[in-house]
């Protein structure tokens, strides 16, 4: 980048061309020019059409996982033409290339799901259709409301909210923050995290950038919200230890007090016929005790569950 022509941008930013992905895009600009003094100019956003984006018909798990939303932008990173990508968290992939890093998290946002369609899990109709392609939500769904049919539903926040208007389903679910992202503040009921854990980075906007790029680095290093990344990190660390993946129905719901961490997590099978829950604490600069949470989670795996978490499916 120092051998860059003045008027080019001195950030190029990836990110996946759906409106809820630019508007992630968009924010983490407006924190960098703030940060650095920059005009807008100075960021330019580079859009890229994702294979997740492409094909809708069919559930991430089936067509290959969260990497259809991250490989595009990790060739580009690869190839050099873009400096640093914009992802929403939660659907980037457990192991990620060596080469990348993870530089900066921007301030965590509201991490309760949205259900549309109904004031509450208890006050959908008996045996309604519920549409989501996500595991943990369809295990939590039909854990809570077994009289429930859980069917896939893919699209962005508005295709689906077209389809829910369609009749395809009775219900779906969104996550608030995406939501807020998108103005759309009044669509839906939130669910307590509480009591409807949320999934593991849920909320959370990352910005990736090549290891070996220091001056990339140091520059989204001033946008970095200490306490998020620390809470990301410490998700996805129980989830690369739980091996989890696109198939594997986790919640998670993470609490701070001073330096110290608390994650709760809970394991479900597919059908949602059996959860188990636990609980670790710890500080955030040693992950020792994210180890011993997912051996006490292993431990007390029940026979439907197993072939979902585990090293042993890699």
């Amino acid at each position: 980048m120092t051998d860059r022509n003045p008027d080019t941008p001195i950030l190029r930013l990836g990110t996946r061309r759906s409106p809820l992905a630019m508007a992630q895009a968009e924010e983490t600009r407006a924190r960098l020019c703030s940060a650095h003094g920059w005009e807008v100019s100075a960021v330019e956003l580079v859009p890229v059409l994702a294979s997740g984006d492409k094909i809708k018909d069919r559930p991430l798990a089936d067509i290959g996982g969260k990497a259809l939303w991250t490989k595009e932008l990790d060739a580009w990173l690869a190839e050099g033409r873009i400096d640093a990508a914009v992802h929403s968290m939660k659907d980037v992939e457990t192991f990620r290339p060596a080469e990348l890093c993870i530089a900066a998290i921007l301030p965590r946002a509201d991490i309760a799901d949205v259900l549309v369609g109904a004031s509450s899990i208890r006050s959908l109709p008996q045996g309604a259709v519920v549409g989501t392609s996500a595991p943990r939500r369809a295990a939590q769904l039909l854990n809570a409301r077994p009289d429930c049919k859980a069917v896939p539903i893919r699209g962005n926040v508005a295709t689906r909210l077209a389809k829910l208007q369609a009749g395809e389903a009775d219900a779906t679910f969104l996550a608030r923050a995406g939501l807020e992202r998108l103005g759309e503040t009044s669509v839906g009921t939130p669910l307590d995290p509480e009591e409807w854990l949320p999934a593991p980075a849920q909320a959370a906007i990352g910005i990736e950038c090549r290891v070996d790029d220091e001056e990339t680095r140091e520059l989204l290093a001033a946008i970095d919200h200490r306490e998020s990344h620390e809470a990301v990190l410490a998700e996805r660390a129980l989830l690369a230890r739980l091996s989890g993946d696109c198939h594997s129905p986790i919640a998670m719901l993470t609490s701070r007090d001073g330096d110290r961490l608390t994650i709760r997590c809970a394991l479900y099978s597919p059908d949602g016929t059996q959860r188990i829950e636990r609980s670790g604490h710890g500080t955030a600069d040693d992950h020792g005790w994210i180890e011993d949470l997912a051996r006490e989670l292993f431990a007390n795996l029940k026979p439907g569950m197993t072939p979902y978490f585990g090293l042993e499916r890699a």
